[in-house]
Order: C-alpha cells, then structure tokens, then sequence
C-alpha cells in the first residue's frame, strides 16, 4: 500500500493540536506565556514532529527524540524557574493531550467520521478545536489572591527585587484610566526614582483608621512577578508610595514584604475589561466602605 504524506499539511495540523494544548496549558498557569511564545513552542513542536517521519534509528532513539521535541515546545512557550515547576507544566500537558486525544477518538467513534474525512485537515483540526473549546470553558483559572510572591522593579537600567504580596484587599485605581495600582514603600521607591519622581498622580484611598487620603502614583516602565515558580511581565504599571511600612499582612511573613500588587493587575493581562473606579481600598485591609473613596 502507498501512501502520499504532504508535508505542510502534517506540519498544520501538528501546529494547531500543539497550539490547543499549550493555550489550555497556559491559562492554568496564570497566563505567563505570551502570544508570540505559543507560537514559537507549537512550531518548534510542529516541526520536530516531521523530523521523527523523516529520519532514521530505533525506535527507542525516536521516542527520546520526540520526548526532547515535546520538552522544548514547553520550554520555549513558557518563563518557568525551577525544576519543580516545570515538571508541573510536563504534568498539565500531559493531561490536556489526553483529554483532547481521548476525546477526539470517542468523537471519531461516535461519529463514524470515514477515512478520508479523518486524513483531511478540517476532519482533524475541526474535532480539536471544538474540544479546546469545551475545555477553556470548564476550565478553572488559578486566583492567587493571596500569597507572596517575587517582584522586580525596572526604571531607567535600575532593578529592585522585593518580596510582594498579591492581596485582594489592595484595589487601588488611578483615577484617570482606572488601571489597578500597586503599592510600595518609599524606600523602595526612593531606589528607583530618587529624591524626586517624575509623572506625578494623585492616587485616593480609603482606608480603616484614616476616611481619606492621597497617596503619590508614578508609572513603573517594567515590572516582572514570578508566582508559583511562573515568570510574568508587565509593562506601564501604576504604583502608589507608601509613607509607612508595609506590615498589614499578618500570616505572610509580613516583614519582609515590600511590596502589594493589586489583582486586577493580572485581570487586566487576561484581556478582561476593566471598569474605570476611583475609589478603592489600600493595603489589604477590608472594610465595608468599599465602592467609597476606597483604596
């Protein structure tokens, strides 16, 4: 029996099944990979496909290759740190390449879809993308709201690395935009900007203990969290100076924080709209004024 393999086709096809399962992956993990590295991971994945169809050896030397392909689709898609974390990538995908694969032979069976729509482009792709589908639907986003966390701080060549707590009882806003706005403390502060900061904003607050007040807002050009052994970017980000130390996280190792990143801020990478609210609560406190010049 012959067979005629198209190249491009194969390569498609592996690309977009690649592609699925590292989306689905990705939205487990905070969403740290960015579009342009999904692509790259589920090309370099594509094409070590073809390269196992095209070269000689064992078959015990093609599964090692193959491993190898599979490991560095992953490695390439995503800002891992650490050994441990990235085997929980290895794990993930794993588990979506058997919930699409398992699921694509039951549709398949269910179906009776016949040879010749099975070898066609569509009749692969089109069963994928309807259970990529059904799996970001039910699929149930990690929330740290709540946990510490590494920040590193860029302005103008200068880096600082402090200990952050992700807390949603910071839901500070700049009152222009609306964007979340983080805190720091002004020594913090002081290491990246000096005596004086330029891009002044007026950030209002609420807070238990004080009705109101102004805290000094600057924007951040690069900011860089790395939660649960994930790296993620940010870029443009608002932060207010605190005057005082940060010490309101009792449970968090609160003397060694630094730092509160408000949620909304990875809201806001997800593509989540964003309603535009001047008052917010600071800090993590949490009272029942929130919607009221609340920081």
């Amino acid at each position: 029996m012959r067979y005629e393999l198209y190249v491009d086709s194969l390569f498609l096809i592996n690309f977009v099944m690649n592609l699925y399962i590292l989306m689905l992956v990705n939205r487990s993990t905070l969403r740290t990979a960015t579009p342009g590295r999904l692509l790259a991971g589920a090309a370099f994945g594509g094409g070590g496909y073809l390269l196992l169809l095209f070269i000689g050896g064992p078959v015990p030397f093609k599964l090692l290759l193959g491993a190898a392909g599979a490991l560095g689709m992953l490695l390439i898609s995503f800002p891992v740190k650490g050994f441990k974390n990235f085997l929980r990538l290895v794990e993930k995908t794993l588990f979506f390449s058997f919930c699409i694969g398992g699921g694509m032979l039951f549709l398949i069976r269910s179906l009776h879809l016949t040879e010749g729509v099975l070898t066609g482009i569509c009749g692969v792709m089109g069963p994928g993308g309807v259970l990529f589908l059904f799996l970001s639907h039910f699929l149930r986003e990690p929330k740290p709201e709540h946990c510490i966390c590494r920040a590193t701080l860029v302005r103008e060549g200068t880096r600082v690395t402090v200990s952050a707590l992700l807390d949603s009882g910071n839901s500070l806003a700049e009152p222009i935009s609306g964007k979340p706005v983080s805190v720091v403390e002004e020594k913090v502060f002081r290491s990246l900007w000096g005596s004086g900061g330029q891009g002044y904003r007026a950030i209002p607050y609420h807070s238990i203990g004080k009705n109101r007040g102004i805290l000094e807002g600057y924007l951040l050009p690069e900011l860089y969290l790395e939660v649960n052994g994930m790296r993620k970017t940010f870029r443009n980000v608002y932060v207010a100076v605190s005057p005082e130390s940060i010490s309101a996280a009792d449970g968090y190792k609160a003397d060694s924080v630094k730092m509160i990143i408000n949620p909304r801020l990875l809201a806001e990478e997800k593509g989540g709209s964003l309603k535009k609210r001047q008052n917010e609560r600071m800090y993590d406190t949490k009272s029942g004024d929130s919607g009221k010049d609340a920081v």
